[in-house]
């Protein structure tokens, strides 16, 4: 177990920062400095597996690029995966608290195991890529495609909320900023981890940038150079944008739990900036997101 946090603050978490075991990442509730969001990268070579325990958490396992075999309380998930994160939307299994799983590859791959620490104990399921909703959000240079693969009303979990992003270059997603650290009308507390990965350009790895921001009460200041493997640690404050540079096509991965009774992601906007929705009306959603396949440059 990593060192924890000495207090729950915003980080910009460079790739490799919490390796831990068979981890690539491994951001729990103790080291994050928080108290229910959490998430572990994992890379398996060809042939690998790793066994694990799921703990007081439940968790998804995600390929970001490769397939995978999930067992788990004697039922076995394989899941098709795919090719990487800008190919399109994947398949994963979810698996409950208090289990013993194992992830194996034949052929290596790279899998996201978004967690949340869990109250109750729901029964280990497939998520099929069929089932995934997608939607559009934004327009013009603030479209956005949305994979809602673990929302509220799209799949069922005790306090798990995820969902994945593609902004292509030269966009602005998360935005307007907002929020949701408050319980209230329109609003819910959870806690959110961003996980980066971007599309590297033809003689250098690609770069985004994400920001963050709190209140007079509330304080934090985070302005970050994100490239693939960075993960972002939001306790509470207004995040966004998210700008995906010229050239370079991001996607990230959004982890949220909270200690709300009902499951619900409930965000409210910065009021100084809201009005920036309005200035979409009639501006069409960025062509790159509707054409068949990845937005451009995201086939690398």
């Amino acid at each position: 177990m990593s060192a924890a946090a000495p207090a729950s603050v915003g980080r910009h978490l460079a790739a490799g920062a919490l390796a831990e075991g068979p981890w690539r990442a491994c951001v729990t509730p103790e080291n994050a400095g928080w108290k229910y969001s959490g998430l572990r990268i994992l890379d398996l070579p060809p042939g690998g597996s790793v066994t694990f325990g799921t703990d007081e958490d439940e968790v998804v396992v995600l390929p970001l690029a490769g397939s995978a075999a999930v067992d788990c309380d004697g039922e076995r998930f394989e899941l098709a995966g795919r090719a990487g994160v800008f190919a399109g939307v994947t398949d994963f299994a979810y698996l409950p608290r208090d289990a013993t799983a194992r992830v194996a590859s034949e052929a290596g791959g790279q899998f996201a195991l978004p967690a949340a620490r869990a109250r109750r104990r729901l029964a280990p399921r497939y998520g099929p890529e069929s089932g995934v909703p997608v939607e559009f959000r934004g327009a013009g240079s603030c479209s956005r495609r949305v994979s809602n693969f673990c929302m509220p009303g799209t799949f069922p979990a005790d306090r798990l909320i995820a969902c994945e992003v593609i902004t292509p270059a030269g966009n602005w997603s998360s935005y307007p900023p907002h929020k949701h650290d408050e319980e209230r009308p329109g609003e819910s507390v959870l806690e959110e981890i961003y996980y980066f990965e971007i599309a590297p350009g033809p003689a250098a790895p690609g770069v985004g940038f994400q920001r963050v921001y709190g209140s007079a009460d509330r304080p934090l200041d985070l302005l970050a150079e994100v490239r693939t493997g960075d993960m972002v640690l939001i306790p509470h404050g207004w995040h966004g944008p998210s700008m995906a540079a010229p050239g370079y096509d991001m996607y990230y991965l959004n982890v949220m739990a909270g200690p709300g009774a009902e499951r619900a992601w409930l965000a409210c906007d910065d009021p100084a900036h809201a009005w920036v929705r309005d200035t979409w009306r009639g501006q069409p959603v960025d062509p790159r997101l509707t054409a068949p396949g990845p937005p451009a440059g995201g086939a690398r």
